[in-house]
C-alpha cells in the first residue's frame, strides 16, 4: 500500500522546463536551502539573479517540480567550457513542505535524461557531505566521487561524476 501511496504523490508531480514567471521560484527556493546550511556566495547571485545569461543562454537548462501547480523544486544543468564534463548538475532545491515526494529523484532524472539528449558524455556536480540525503540521491542518480577540482564555493567539499555513454 505504501508503494501504491508514494507512486500518487509522484504522479502529482510535473517536471517542466523554465519560463521567466520561475525566476523568483528558482531563486527563493535557492536561497532557502542554502542560507540553512551555508552561506551566500557570489557565484550563487550570479546563477540566481541572471538566470537566462548565465545558464540558459549558455546552453544550459534548468527544471522546475510543481506539486498541485505549485513550483516545490528546481534543478539546473549548467553548461560547462571544461575538457571532459559537458554540464555540470548543480541548484537542485526542493522546499521543506514538499521533501519526501521524491522531487528530487525525478528532478535528476529528468536533469540526466536531457543531458543524454543533448549528447553530453559526462555530466559533474558538486556538493557538500553534510547534505546526507543530497548525497545519497546523487549515487541513487550513479554518480560517482572524483577527486577534488577547483570550485568557486568554499561549502564544497565532495564533488561527483556521471559517465552517460
Amino acid at each position: 500500500m505504501q508503494e501504491q501511496d508514494e507512486f500518487q504523490e509522484t504522479k502529482d508531480i510535473q517536471i517542466v522546463a523554465y519560463e521567466a514567471k520561475y525566476q523568483s521560484a528558482f531563486k527563493s527556493l535557492n536561497v532557502e536551502w542554502i542560507s540553512q546550511y551555508f552561506e551566500m556566495e557570489e557565484a550563487d547571485y550570479k546563477a540566481l539573479d541572471n538566470t537566462e545569461e548565465h545558464i540558459l543562454n549558455k546552453g544550459g537548462k534548468v527544471f522546475v517540480a510543481l506539486y498541485e501547480g505549485e513550483p516545490v523544486g528546481v534543478c539546473a544543468l549548467i553548461k560547462m567550457n571544461d575538457s571532459v564534463y559537458d554540464f555540470e548538475l548543480a541548484k537542485m532545491a526542493v522546499s521543506p513542505k514538499a521533501q519526501g515526494k521524491k522531487i528530487g529523484w525525478l528532478l535528476g532524472q529528468q536533469a540526466v535524461r536531457t543531458a543524454k539528449e543533448l549528447g553530453a558524455s559526462w555530466l559533474y556536480l558538486e556538493g557538500n557531505t553534510l547534505l546526507k540525503a543530497s548525497i545519497n540521491l546523487y549515487y541513487k542518480l550513479g554518480f560517482r566521487e572524483i577527486k577534488e577540482r577547483s570550485s568557486p564555493y568554499k561549502r564544497v567539499n565532495i564533488q561527483m561524476e556521471l559517465a552517460l555513454k
